[in-house]
């Protein structure tokens, strides 16, 4: 009996005293509280080892991340810091799974643009572009207005804008006169362009204008539709002697504005344009060469841009092409009096200086690299007469050739397969433009 009681006190059948309180043990074994009531047996929780505070702090977390994967993808993407974490950690796949292709190693320059100047020899280099374009993996990139040399201000900021998000390394290429990049903000590419005797690209330009060329007898009639006939059988001596506005200036005045630039007074015959176009030559132009000496052009662009140009020279030269070449050439054309010519220099003054300083220029570049010249003998500069007053009205623009036409007609000659392989070209008179 004694025992027994002992037990009782000691609170268990195992010999260990119950050391919970009062309540405690009431409520673990259901029986009355302190106040001889029954209190309802606590719930389990499924964490039992947080708090109501931490079980509200980590449903805030779990709203935060879902309104921040939203946000990912609404944007498109993971934000910037931490794609430079990943790189920077360098022990992610995201970036080889689900990210862009590593970016390409651009060469440098990867920005070039070829403002051609019509009727220098423009037509061959494009061709030359398509083929090398295919066979160097570049972007060639062109236009789809030909005849529009000055902008307005909204309009070079449009087309600067869509040059500058082209691809990388593209080629730019219209007939369009300088564009400063800068100016808007936008990184300034590399120019080249090429050019020729003033009088030499007015004559051409005057008879393709009037006859076309040799790839068709009546492409000259889709090309100037309107043009009356009296006008497209106009003497060349008639139109130059008696001062008709297609042989006189502002007109004249063609070659200086591709390298002057958009300003209302490159336009105009004088000084300042010509001084403002060998200043562009000097700081933006890596290579402004001369038609009459197109292998050499193409041979120093080759070792200045190869990734652009390698192998141009060899493709130039290849004989498979020549007949194509010969359908470039001005058909019709006839060469004017030595009046007729004496007054065209006179009137082309400032276009012939800045010709010889850029034809100068030129033969400094290739004695550098080690270049002869293999041409014949070049004529005397001409004896300009007195200087008369320079018209500076608002001049016409010539109509350019659609180039993308001029394909086209070739693709449907039977030349496309030809004009497609990497290793043939055109070849051409370099008095084609």
């Amino acid at each position: 009996m004694k025992k027994k009681q002992q037990q009782q006190q000691h609170g268990g059948a195992g010999g260990c005293p119950d050391t919970r309180p009062p309540a405690a043990a009431a409520a673990a074994g259901g029986g009355p509280g302190p106040g001889g009531g029954w209190r309802r047996r606590r719930p389990l929780s499924l964490l039992p080892f947080l708090s109501l505070r931490d079980y509200g702090f980590c449903m805030a977390a779990l709203l935060l991340f879902c309104l921040g994967s939203l946000f990912y993808q609404l944007n498109g993407g993971p934000p910037h810091f931490l794609l430079d974490l990943r790189r920077y950690l360098g022990n992610s796949t995201y970036l080889d799974d689900h990210g862009p292709p590593p970016q390409k190693v651009l060469p440098f320059p990867s920005q070039v643009v070829y403002n051609r100047v019509g009727k220098c020899g423009s037509r061959t280099v494009v061709l030359l572009l398509r083929i090398l374009s295919e066979k160097h993996g570049f972007n060639l990139v062109t236009s789809d207005i030909h005849n529009k040399t000055r902008l307005t201000k909204s309009e070079q900021m449009e087309l600067i804008k869509n040059i500058s998000t082209a691809e990388q390394p593209y080629l730019f290429t219209r007939h369009v006169h300088f564009l400063n990049f800068s100016r808007f903000g936008g990184d300034q590419p590399v120019y080249i362009n090429i050019i020729r005797d003033p009088v030499n690209r007015f004559l051409s330009n005057y008879f393709f204008r009037r006859f076309g060329d040799w790839r068709g007898e009546q492409n000259h009639m889709i090309r100037t539709p309107s043009m009356r006939q009296e006008e497209r059988y106009l003497d060349i001596n008639v139109c130059i002697l008696e001062n008709y506005p297609e042989c006189s200036n502002p007109r004249l005045f063609y070659i200086i504005p591709y390298f002057c630039g958009q300003h209302p007074r490159c336009r105009e015959p004088g000084e300042w344009a010509l001084e403002r176009a060998k200043l562009n030559v000097n700081e933006n132009f890596l290579l402004v060469g001369i038609l009459e000496e197109l292998e050499d052009v193409l041979l120093l662009l080759e070792r200045f841009l190869p990734h652009y140009f390698k192998d141009v020279l060899s493709i130039y030269k290849n004989p498979e092409h020549r007949k194509l070449g010969n359908l470039t050439v001005t058909v019709k054309k006839t060469v004017p009096s030595p009046e007729a010519i004496q007054i065209l220099y006179q009137r082309m003054r400032y276009e012939y200086e800045f010709y010889y300083y850029v034809k100068e220029q030129f033969h400094l570049l290739k004695r550098k690299f080690g270049l002869k010249s293999h041409i014949r003998k070049p004529r005397p500069r001409p004896e300009f007469f007195i200087p008369s007053p320079l018209e500076t009205e608002e001049p016409i623009d010539d109509e350019e050739e659609d180039d993308e036409k001029w394909l086209e007609d070739i693709y449907k000659s039977g030349g496309k397969e030809v004009l497609l392989s990497p290793f043939h070209t055109l070849g051409t008179d370099t008095a084609s433009g």
